[in-house]
């Protein structure tokens, strides 16, 4: 029999549906993974393993009956730590929220947990989401399993390095800017990216409320599409949240994509895409092309000013959303004298460099004299953004770029040049400015470190998203594990 860790999410399911596999002897596995990779990587903040093997044994009592409709059944769920859950603290990765309890669970949570999933551990993030290498945690970096001494991407880094390494088989992450997508990549795994409203936003630490969104990573294509499915839907506590329908992502999975028609942005192959990813990037491309898969050259002229925009808007949002922690209401609350340096002396020790750096550009561009010079020309950008997608579906199905400029970079590396760190965002910030479906799936390997290709699609197109992931998916082959 296989072990635990080399089960799908799927698989695992099936096997607990089927009586092959108990649910408790599946998450002993589990934990026994954790115990022997989780010093090495720090991929997680919190754990309850008496709880998750209660609830594992819940799910073996249950009736075969009941047990049968469960998609999830007895799988373990990595969250991560921006996700509220009501019996696991939730601290963003700051200092702030450091022993929070949330009253209420997530939705997207609550969703997984009624198809069988048992919530194992929730994983560290860079604080508040706000980082491309999940070194801006305030409990310290998680580290790629591929290579130690490197980053997992960020912000959902902690959520990628565990499923990379088998802690779990799912996990949940967060994506304002690529933070599911470029951890993904970094880490040899599949993220998406959903649609904006997609998937309920209510109990998501809020960043970036017109950006953030809620979506799962694990390590095959089927895998994100089966959690998906159970996670996705309109929720009436998210104003936000689509009325669409959700599609079966598994029915079609497998159909072949001969006919696809897919654009190739020059803008994402030029000047500062790492040369070694542009190669593994291409060659997939023309052996897609070789499926029957045509591949256009297209134009997305507003690219250039991505990076730039998403700098004006996510931290003129986050100013306003960050504002609510005051050491009053709840949290970390300083030794002050008055109300004015209560503020201050909170939010100072509280919050990390690069969140405070974030609100204070923020707050800069929504003051008087500045909100119509950026903030307003940046919102104007992102509809020209928009419409370059727009235009872009009128010729092509969907689009692919590579996932991250660059390869993982080591640890401490850009630290302290917030500017680099913010270019790790090139290829995937797009998407979010634009409310589209993004899928990071591995390309392929150099120097034994994972390479991740995007496709980005119109609205409400994770079928088809999975699909084309799927189809790369067979022709890449990838090492077991990483440790």
């Amino acid at each position: 029999m296989m072990a635990v860790p080399d089960y799908s999410a799927k698989g695992l399911a099936d096997a607990v549906r089927s009586g092959q596999v108990s649910a408790e002897s599946a998450m002993i596995g589990y934990l026994e993974r954790i115990r022997a990779t989780e010093p090495e990587v720090h991929a997680l903040l919190a754990q309850d393993q008496d709880l998750a093997l209660s609830r594992a044994q819940g799910v073996d009592r249950m009736p075969l009956d009941q047990k049968s409709h469960l998609a999830l059944a007895g799988v373990p769920l990595v969250v991560k730590d921006n996700i509220v859950t009501k019996e696991f603290p939730t601290t963003a990765g700051s200092r702030m929220l450091e022993g929070f309890h949330s009253p209420y669970t997530a939705t997207a949570v609550e969703r997984a947990e009624a198809q069988g999933a048992i919530v194992l551990a929730k994983s560290n993030l860079d604080e508040f989401g706000m980082g491309s290498s999940t070194e801006h945690s305030a409990f310290g970096p998680t580290k790629n399993p591929w290579d130690l001494t490197r980053v997992p991407g960020g912000s959902s880094g902690g959520s990628a390095a565990a499923v990379a390494v088998g802690m779990a088989p799912l996990a949940l992450g967060s994506d304002t800017g690529g933070s599911i997508r470029q951890p993904a990549a970094f880490c040899g795994i599949v993220g998406l990216k959903p649609t904006y409203g997609r998937v309920s936003r209510y109990g998501l630490i809020a960043y970036a409320s017109s950006l953030d969104q809620i979506g799962p990573l694990a390590r095959t294509v089927e895998d994100v599409g089966l959690l998906l499915q159970v996670i996705s839907g309109q929720d009436v506590r998210d104003a936000t949240s689509g009325e669409n329908p959700v599609s079966d992502y598994l029915a079609e999975l497998k159909r072949p994509l001969e006919g696809l028609r897919v654009g190739m942005p020059k803008e994402y192959f030029g000047q500062g895409i790492d040369p070694k990813v542009r190669s593994v990037v291409e060659k997939m491309l023309t052996r897609l092309a070789t499926e029957g898969v045509t591949v256009i050259e297209i134009e997305m002229p507003h690219t250039r000013y991505a990076i730039a925009t998403y700098y004006l808007i996510a931290p003129a949002e986050a100013s306003s959303n960050l504002s609510r922690y005051d050491g009053i209401r709840y949290g970390f609350r300083a030794p002050a004298t008055d109300l004015d340096s209560l503020y201050r002396n909170t939010r100072a020790q509280g919050m990390g460099e690069e969140v405070q750096r974030r609100i204070l550009l923020g707050t800069h561009v929504l003051s008087a004299g500045y909100y119509d010079q950026y903030y307003v020309k940046a919102q104007k950008v992102r509809t020209l953004i928009r419409r370059d997608f727009d235009e872009a579906f009128q010729t092509v199905d969907l689009v692919v770029t590579p996932s991250a400029p660059d390869l993982p970079f080591v640890l401490g590396s850009r630290s302290d040049d917030p500017m680099q760190m913010y270019l790790s965002d090139i290829c995937t910030v797009t998407a979010n400015l634009a409310g589209l479906p993004a899928l990071s799936v591995p390309a392929g390997f150099d120097d034994g470190l994972p390479i991740g290709m995007q496709w980005i699609g119109p609205a409400w197109s994770e079928d088809l998203l999975l699909r084309a992931g799927y189809m790369v998916e067979q022709m890449v082959e990838r090492p077991r594990w990483p440790l």
